[in-house]
């Protein structure tokens, strides 16, 4: 399942080893979508554990079902929140698509 990203979308950020400057205490990063390359890439404003916000560019936006990235690699994905909300709202565009194909069967 691909999640489209779009400008000021919320995503986890996980810095690469040598992003010195950014603190980073064990937990994703907040970051937020600034300009969407496509699906897979974006440029993002991320907030580190300090408070303090990095321009990050070019930063591989992991979907669902791709391969990790090597350690110390950077890279953003979605939350599980996201994931979740994403695939019930999947599940219900097919629940509706098969009722509409069945109403179709049904009246011819």
């Amino acid at each position: 399942m691909i999640i489209t990203p779009t400008n000021g979308r919320i995503v986890w950020y996980q810095k690469s080893d040598n992003q010195h400057h950014i603190t980073q205490r064990g937990q994703p990063l907040a970051a937020m979508v600034c300009h969407v390359w496509g699906d897979r890439m974006v440029n993002l404003k991320v907030t580190d554990a300090d408070g303090i916000d990095h321009a990050v560019t070019w930063v591989p936006l992991m979907q669902q079902g791709d391969l990790e990235p090597a350690p110390g690699e950077l890279y953003a994905f979605w939350m599980p929140y996201q994931q979740g909300q994403a695939a019930k709202a999947e599940a219900l565009a097919r629940q509706v698509a098969d009722q509409g194909e069945s109403n179709k069967t049904a009246a011819a």
